[in-house]
């Protein structure tokens, strides 16, 4: 039912909404990769993470139509999860970590013939006509699955403050309660497709990677963010003691001292001569009927 809210209420619950550009990806890099995690591109691929999407998820259900006359019933009998995460990268010059990197993750995958035969046979070129691909089994030491590496992370501009993300009322006001996250975290993922990437003549745009990637199940957790404990200790400290905090004032006696004053003497106008002061005179009808000087 309609009720009173209070300027406090409205600020707390409709002026802070959630946006979509602060959001983080964890990329995994399996052992069979570990090359890219020494030359420290893992960061970089991660940064270099553009779009992503919250996954989602539906229920099964079965309908049951003879329990009760007239009543259909839903009863839920599985829970489905999308079948994949899309991920779009922007991709540097010259070195295209993204495209690198995930072309190595399927070909891993894939197990290409150099490493399927056996010497004293040939080996094999991937320009020949009998080249082939044999899969790796996804588990074990030598497995192409992450098990639960991949990770989406959203989080809010004020992260950095800290807390669980939770606001509070206090003494009749709200208090924020920070910048708390959630961390979506996939299970068993590994690139399913990479898709294609066109290029032109035209007007020239960034290229971007997008690479999907399958899991099969996802769970969220939300996560306080931590808080600057010696810092907000001191700013407690400081209310209480109504002193201005360090960072945002300087005290009197760290001010340099002001310079002797100089006294400068008032400057006197010089006398207008008579022929430059009949200038100032009005312009008019003189007693005599002619105009001019007044």
């Amino acid at each position: 039912m309609p009720s009173v809210r209070t300027v406090s209420n409205i600020k707390a619950n409709l002026l802070r909404p959630a946006t979509t550009s602060h959001f983080e990806v964890q990329i995994p890099i399996i052992d069979a990769l570990k090359d890219f995690k020494e030359r420290s591109d893992q960061e970089s691929i991660q940064l270099m993470c553009s779009e992503a999407s919250l996954p989602g998820s539906n229920l099964a259900t079965f309908d049951i139509n003879n329990d009760r006359t007239g009543v259909t019933e839903k009863h839920v009998h599985r829970k489905i999860f999308d079948d994949r995460l899309d991920l779009t990268f922007y991709v540097d010059a010259g070195v295209y970590r993204p495209i690198q990197f995930f072309e190595a993750w399927i070909d891993y995958i894939t197990t290409s013939a150099e490493d399927n035969i056996l010497p004293p046979a040939n080996t094999l070129d991937k320009q020949d006509t009998n080249y082939f691909y044999r899969m790796r089994y996804p588990k074990g030491d030598t497995g192409y699955m992450s098990e639960q590496a991949l990770k989406v992370i959203k989080f809010e501009k004020d992260h950095a403050f800290g807390g669980d993300g939770r606001d509070r009322v206090a003494e009749g006001s709200t208090i924020s309660g920070g910048g708390g996250s959630l961390e979506y975290t996939f299970v068993n993922s590994f690139p399913l497709a990479i898709n294609s990437m066109p290029v032109s003549y035209d007007t020239s745009s960034l290229l971007k990677c997008t690479v999907s990637m399958s899991y099969i199940r996802y769970f969220v957790n939300h996560k306080p963010t931590p808080r600057d404990g010696d810092l907000m200790n001191e700013l407690k400290q400081k209310q209480k003691d109504n002193i201005p905090h360090p960072t945002k004032t300087t005290s009197i006696g760290d001010m340099p001292a002001p310079p002797n004053p100089v006294l400068i003497p008032p400057q006197v106008p010089e006398p207008i001569p008579p022929q430059i002061a009949t200038l100032g005179r009005a312009w008019g009808q003189r007693s005599d009927g002619t105009f001019g000087l007044i």
